[in-house]
């Protein structure tokens, strides 16, 4: 009885760990299995613990390769979609013009269309053009359909922002650069950098929209793939378990700094 009643009062939070534990099970499996010795091809059963894996994480031919090509994209993308959609945001929310509406509609489609619909229609429209497949058009690609989403993140963020702060900063004779670089861009910062975030991640992570647009180009997603038919090295895990590390501390750093702010101001 006493289960029922603890149960009762605290099932959210059993939920809540629950999906926690179900959404973080493959990382950790990705984590043990980056300390395996496989016997053979595949890295998909436990044989031995060793750490072999850890101390040669580039011993695949064009791993590295890869895994820098795929973090060289998703910079650029990440800081041309943050740029574009930053300013398309701004405009969508501070500006009346024609076709706003049908803007606003537009900007969803990136995020709604099926990503291999998206990447045909991009292949089309490069060999219709000319274009040589590789580095620049996956960029491309990885701008535009990141390009939404940024918007998104910003613009909700420019929506909730009081316009009054900016008519104080006027009222003391700030200019419009210095209203802009001290009071709008400072509130205007966790959306923008949430918006980053999220197109770096999915830039990095993108395997469909790549695929169809980089010819002979191979990024790391691409080369996992193509590595899973052939036989799975473990440093692909080692690779998976650093990048799940280097994020976690991200947000732990975060975490630690908002905390910090707010007992300052407190």
């Amino acid at each position: 009885m006493a289960f029922v009643t603890w149960f009762k009062r605290n099932v959210v939070v059993v939920a809540g760990l629950l999906t926690l534990a179900y959404l973080l099970l493959p990382n950790v499996v990705v984590t043990v299995f980056s300390f395996n010795r496989p016997k053979g091809r595949f890295n998909y059963e436990w044989q031995q613990f060793s750490t072999d894996a850890w101390q040669d994480p580039c011993g695949v031919s064009g791993l590295c390769e890869s895994l820098g090509l795929s973090l060289q994209l998703a910079f650029w993308a990440t800081l041309g979609a943050t740029l574009l959609g930053t300013m398309i945001a701004f405009a969508l929310v501070r500006y009346r013009f024609r076709a706003r509406g049908a803007v606003n509609s537009l900007i969803f489609l990136p995020m709604a269309m099926p990503e291999v619909v998206m990447a045909a229609s991009l292949l089309t429209l490069f060999l219709n053009m000319g274009a040589e497949l590789g580095f620049w058009t996956i960029l491309i690609a990885h701008i535009m359909f990141c390009l939404s989403f940024v918007v998104v993140a910003v613009k909700a963020r420019v929506m909730s922002m009081d316009p009054r702060l900016e008519q104080a900063a006027q009222d003391l004779y700030a200019g419009p650069a210095q209203t802009f670089l001290r009071v709008t861009l400072p509130i205007a910062a966790p959306g923008i950098a949430a918006g980053a975030l999220l197109a770096f991640a999915l830039s990095f992570d993108d395997f469909i929209i790549t695929n169809f647009t980089a010819g002979s180009t191979v990024t790391f997603p691409m080369f996992v793939w193509g590595s899973a038919q052939r036989g799975t090295p473990v440093q692909i895990n080692v690779i998976g378990t650093a990048m799940f590390v280097v994020a976690v501390l991200l947000v732990l750093v975060s975490m630690a700094v908002g905390n910090r702010r707010r007992r300052q101001k407190a």
